[in-house]
């Protein structure tokens, strides 16, 4: 691992903020780690007002992850986004009344604890619904708020297991892989925020009311291979491992070049695949009963991957993406983090931001997606210091009088 920066984000075109479709939509994101306070980002970066409470001294687990730099975490820099940063310790009865006065004022409440935990502070869907019956409460957990195991602790990382999904991922000889970065948490993410926006939608367009959101990240997971279940119910089939390959198409797989770089192909489709045996220059695959139609590049996947292979092996990475370009076939290369940063495509897709960041100063964010073309949202700030906007939201927004903030600030409510 090089010691030394690998670009510079002031050659990244300026992180702006322009209008969101979610403007005036108000979120109070009591969650912790990953998935919970990633749907309040997504909500965050168009446009809503979201508020981050953390538990005072500690804060969230995730600024401590991962790589530290100025005594900050990069995961915690693009999570926090966009979100003022206050402090309040739910665990005490005097943040618990403070969040129950909190929630008169906001649209959405996001949390993560384990199932029963915000029942007994009092801060349930019960008594919250008392306060405020227009209150969309998103409650995400490793396993869903019933159910046998619905107080098991759970991250991401059991649920890729626990769906069936790890069980899937790996070469076949190999033990079950995990994917290495937070995969279920993404997932649940976006179901998240996706459900918090059908329940507003439903409430301010459809005439309804404020309602709870039960967002499982392992059914959620799930959701990324429920049509293998058909494979059991009908067939009597569990899939299993393949590693690079897929049981419902070939080819599909990586493959070396000549000049040792990777190349991805996906034969999506029969047109795909005759074009991508006429750029090799195997017309004569084209009537090879193993590869005529997809059932029987399946049942043949072996062989097929080795005459592709071979080929790959002949040439070079830039000869074989211009001859499958050329040919309108489905292949990339695979890219490490250094290509991704400097391909000219995603540079003209602004796939990165520049944010002046106080911590961190000149610092890369991914630009907002996916884009809007009249609302666009965009990016402000980054994560920030434990607390940030504290005196700004608790004695300016909230209108708390000092003597009373000061108490609070004592009791180690905040």
């Amino acid at each position: 691992m090089s010691g030394e920066a690998g670009f510079d984000a002031k050659e990244l075109p300026p992180a702006t903020r322009g209008r969101g479709p979610l403007e005036g939509l108000r979120v109070l994101d009591l969650a912790t780690m990953m998935a919970a306070p990633w749907s309040a980002t997504y909500l965050a970066d168009y446009g809503a007002d979201v508020v981050k409470a953390e538990l005072p001294g500690t804060g969230d687990p995730v600024r401590h992850w991962g790589t530290q730099h100025k005594g900050t975490s990069f995961a915690w820099k693009g999570l926090a986004r966009n979100k003022k940063l206050i402090t309040l310790a739910l665990n005490r009865p005097e943040g618990q009344e403070l969040c129950r006065r909190l929630v008169q004022g906001f649209d959405v409440v996001v949390e993560n604890f384990r199932p029963g935990v915000m029942e007994r502070w009092g801060l349930g869907p019960e008594q919250l619904h008392e306060i405020n019956p227009r209150l969309i409460i998103l409650r995400t957990s490793g396993y869903g708020q019933t159910g046998p195991l619905a107080e098991r602790p759970g991250f991401g990382t059991l649920a890729e297991a626990f769906s069936g999904l790890s069980h899937l991922t790996g070469p076949e000889d190999r033990p079950p892989s995990l994917a290495g970065y937070p995969l279920a948490d993404g997932v649940a993410a976006l179901t998240g925020a996706m459900a918090v926006l059908a329940a507003v939608y439903w409430r301010d367009v459809g005439g309804g009311t404020g309602q709870v959101i039960d967002n499982s990240i392992t059914e959620a997971t799930y959701r990324l291979i429920d049509h293998t279940m058909l494979d059991y119910e009908k067939l009597g089939v569990i899939r299993t491992r393949s590693g690079n390959r897929i049981g419902d198409l070939a080819p599909r797989n990586t493959y070396l070049t000549g000049d040792g770089y990777w190349v991805s192909v996906s034969g999506g489709t029969q047109a795909i695949v005759e074009r991508m045996f006429t750029a090799m220059d195997r017309t004569d695959l084209l009537t090879d009963p193993r590869f005529r139609d997809n059932a029987n590049r399946i049942a043949n996947v072996d062989a097929l991957d080795e005459v592709i292979s071979a080929w790959m092996a002949e040439h070079e990475l830039d000869y074989v993406l211009t001859r499958f370009d050329e040919a309108g076939v489905a292949a990339a290369a695979v890219q490490d983090i250094s290509q991704i940063a400097a391909h000219p495509h995603l540079r003209a897709r602004e796939l990165l931001l520049c944010v002046d960041d106080p911590e961190l100063g000149p610092t890369s964010t991914t630009h907002v997606h996916p884009r809007l073309s009249r609302t666009p949202g965009g990016i402000s700030t980054l994560g920030g210091p434990l607390g940030r906007d504290n005196d700004q939201f608790y004695l300016h927004e909230l209108g708390l009088p000092p003597e009373e903030y000061r108490t609070l600030r004592e009791a180690g409510a905040i």
